[in-house]
């Protein structure tokens, strides 16, 4: 095994359990903020083993062989993610055209499933795009500062001229509300809201639901240090406890957003999100034409 499939694998399994541990940390959180005592730190390793051992059903209105299907690409469009952003440090519109199919997979896991709560969850995913809208904004604004939309000339960059946060608090917020709204129990997260059971995934069971868990650890580390090395830098992301340190916090902020909110309206989150991409907006056009 060649030294590089090594390392691959190696980030592979450290990115999975430390976003396993994190989302555990982030629900034992928001139990303590509403009074419970929540479930252990290392819950949602549990769950992932927990269904990688039971039998994969298919419901009887599923469509075969597209409800197994989108389970591996949700997989695979994080394990790219992962491989593309932190092991080569390449291009953000690549890692905006990664997180972009992940649509493709809550739209596919619902409509696959033929169950009304999976379909509404798919459908939801088409209306929770607009938290990609910011996404390309933010993007856009970040070119015209750095001249260069690679991670690694980015970091480059902070290197010589300081964290982006402070030259870019819009932008960092936009980006700070995209982790919101992928974070658990999220007042953004109409996907898998309370209201449908589990969303897009409610069908999925066995080994394809430890899939889905396990995509989602890779994914909530993935945008937390997507989040750290774009607008924090170098000076963080060069050490590699310093930045669980910064994932912790951060997760411990999310945990409390999230528990002390209460779930928008499909529309009402919407219209939040689109509002923050208007900000975000002006600031490129200000970038733009006055050179800010």
């Amino acid at each position: 095994m060649s030294s590089s499939l090594l390392g691959t694998l190696n980030l592979t399994l450290f990115a999975y359990l430390v976003g396993s541990l994190l989302l555990g940390l982030h629900r034992k959180i928001m139990a303590r903020i509403q009074g419970r005592p929540g479930p252990p730190i290392i819950q949602y390793l549990l769950h992932t083993l927990k269904f990688y051992v039971k039998e994969i059903t298919f419901p009887i209105t599923a469509g075969n062989p597209l409800y197994i299907f989108v389970v591996l690409l949700d997989v695979a469009v994080w394990l790219s993610a992962l491989i593309i952003g932190i092991d080569l440090k390449s291009s953000l519109l690549i890692i905006i055209g990664i997180y972009v199919l992940q649509k493709i997979v809550e739209h596919g896991c619902g409509l696959s499933s033929g169950s009304p709560y999976g379909k509404l969850g798919g459908v939801r995913s088409v209306f929770s795009a607009a938290a990609e809208v910011p996404l390309f904004a933010v993007v856009a604004a970040i070119y015209l500062t750095t001249h260069s939309v690679l991670i690694s000339d980015i970091l480059r960059y902070q290197e010589l001229h300081g964290s982006l946060i402070f030259k870019m608090p819009i932008c960092a917020f936009a980006f700070f509300i995209l982790l919101v709204s992928k974070s658990p129990y999220s007042p953004f997260g109409i996907v898998k809201g309370k209201d449908i059971v589990s969303g897009y995934m409610t069908e999925h069971y066995g080994l394809l639901a430890s899939l889905i868990y396990i995509a989602e650890a890779i994914a909530y580390f993935v945008l937390l240090w997507l989040f750290i090395a774009i607008f924090i830098g170098p000076v963080v992301i060069s050490n590699p406890l310093l930045t669980l340190v910064v994932m912790i916090l951060l997760t411990v902020i999310l945990a409390f957003i999230n528990g002390l909110t209460p779930l928008l309206a499909p529309h009402h989150s919407v219209m939040l999100q689109m509002t923050i991409a208007g900000l975000v907006l002006c600031d490129v056009l200000y970038r733009l034409f006055l050179g800010g």
